[in-house]
């Protein structure tokens, strides 16, 4: 559980030549919205199909086409805004973001800039065992996704897909509360997991689903403190913008040269200029790709086709009232409910596939046993072969099983790992498996007795050692569960050896 909630994290000191900088950071997720359709198309978003497949007319900006909002997608912002416990701004609207680029046909994105759909929220980072920080969130607007430009398949030319234009995406613009890369990755990450809880984007940033832009700038100590104070953010000093990060570990990256770039401009007499920049990850580098537009450089106006987006409190109701349950409340139920640690809660609530496994594993099971399962040797496994949890060849009822055969005595612990393996091999029911291959424990006292008087006869010195030091009487319990091969039930030798002895 939490213990406490910093809201104003302590920031990254970069040390240099003229004394120490500090870190800003805010940023702004691109978060492709889970729909079978586009947001004012009935194109398919289907990732990976043939270039410019998935195109309708309004995508490809036909004369005439006009837009048709798709109610899903609002439905996914506005499930996404009660996510994050945001305001839902019943009255939206919708914007043109005029600018010029072949992957964009219409010559104007459809966006929100005056009034979004979800106004200010909140992510809760925990950066540690108890230590969160709160990054706050300015607003969520819809959005359309623009195409995608291909400059590697030919030395002179250049193509252009059109599958993604039209796409819907939902903006997630947060403030400038992160103060290092180290934060900045985890709030992506609680970010993403989060949306994929909702169900609202799969969070599938290989594909290009989700994308962060990264703000960076930096100031003097006690800069910071003063832009809270006046919300004038001129204290911040002037940011860049890094375009299109799509890892986490080249999110910290990028800020860190980022923040050094800047502050050796800054030490050298010299000024940030405003600007758009990318990372490159060869050379750890960012580098210029144009001078930062301001909001006046793309002569947003009001959409002319599409009226405000008006909602019902109602239907927000609704909505809300479907809300699954997310990974903090998740976290702190399963470890009320199953005894779990801080870390075990943490690993096993990381992805919604992996904490249904669980709950199923150690439904009317003890939990903290369940745990150790399903982390150490399903996950361990799972990790080693390249596998996701999808894709495990054990099931949850079947790791249920190996669990109900050791506590009701029936296999011993490393009897069940070795019924893990066949299951993970061969698969079957962990009750006939067992059957099958004599797995069981011994748990006849008789059988057990006769082993161990045979080996206290023979071994009349030992005898003498174990009543000196009662240490030693586990010599007995090995060689009892080396004569049974290992079928020994442990503690049935223990309470044996120790009543034979008269330990």
């Amino acid at each position: 559980m939490l213990d406490h909630l910093t809201p104003a994290p302590k920031p990254k000191v970069i040390a240099g030549a003229t004394g120490d900088w500090e870190l800003v950071i805010g940023m702004e997720i691109h978060a492709q919205v889970s729909s079978n359709a586009k947001l004012f198309s009935g194109a398919s978003t289907t990732f990976g199909a043939e270039p410019n497949s998935n195109v309708a007319f309004v995508d490809a900006a036909m004369p005439g086409m006009l837009p048709v909002i798709n109610e899903f997608c609002v439905e996914q912002a506005v499930r996404t805004g009660l996510g994050l416990k945001a305001q839902i701004n019943l009255t939206s609207a919708f914007d043109r973001k005029n600018y010029f680029y072949p992957d964009l046909p219409q010559g104007y994105q459809i966006s929100q800039l005056y009034h979004p759909i979800v106004g200010e929220g909140e992510v809760i980072v925990e950066m540690g065992p108890g230590i969160a920080r709160r990054v706050r969130i300015e607003r969520i607007h819809l959005e359309q996704d623009a195409g995608k430009s291909i400059h590697d398949m030919d030395p002179t030319l250049s193509f252009v897909d059109f599958n993604r234009t039209g796409v819907a995406l939902m903006e997630i613009v947060s403030r400038p509360d992160i103060r290092g890369p180290e934060e900045a990755a985890a709030y992506v990450t609680k970010l993403r997991q989060i949306l994929r809880y909702l169900g609202t984007c799969d969070g599938n940033m290989q594909n290009g689903n989700l994308r962060a832009d990264v703000n960076v700038s930096v100031c003097r100590p006690g800069q910071y403190e003063k832009y809270q104070a006046t919300q004038d953010f001129s204290h911040l000093g002037t940011r860049c913008e890094i375009k299109n990060m799509n890892s986490m570990r080249f999110i910290q990256l990028a800020i860190d040269h980022e923040a050094r770039r800047q502050i050796a401009i800054l030490e050298d007499g010299g000024s940030i200029m405003q600007e758009t920049r990318l990372y490159d990850p060869d050379r750890n580098e960012t580098r210029s790709m144009r001078s930062k537009e301001e909001a006046h450089d793309y002569r947003y106006f009001p959409d002319p086709d599409l009226l405000p987006l008006e909602i019902e409190q109602a239907w927000v109701g609704n909505i809300a009232a479907t809300m699954p349950e997310l990974p903090d409340a998740k976290k702190a139920r399963f470890m009320a409910d199953f005894g779990l640690t801080d870390y075990d809660a943490n690993v096993l609530t990381a992805d919604l596939d992996s904490s249904s496994y669980f709950e199923a594993v150690a439904q009317g099971r003890e939990g903290k046993t369940a745990a150790n399962w399903v982390i150490n040797e399903l996950f361990g496994r799972l990790n080693k072969q390249g596998l996701t949890i999808a894709e495990t060849p054990v099931s949850s009822a079947q790791l249920g099983g190996v669990l109900d055969l050791i506590g009701n005595g029936t296999i011993s612990g490393k009897m069940a790992k070795d019924l893990f393996e066949i299951l993970w091999t061969e698969g079957g029911d962990p009750v006939e498996v067992a059957k099958a291959r004599g797995m069981q424990q011994v748990t006849d006292t008789g059988e057990i007795e006769a082993a161990l008087d045979a080996l206290i006869a023979a071994n009349p010195d030992q005898v003498e050692k174990a009543k000196v030091n009662a240490k030693l009487a586990g010599w007995f319990t090995g060689q009892v569960l080396k004569a049974t091969g290992g079928k020994a039930n442990p503690a049935t030798v223990n309470a044996l050896v120790a009543q034979k002895l008269g330990l």
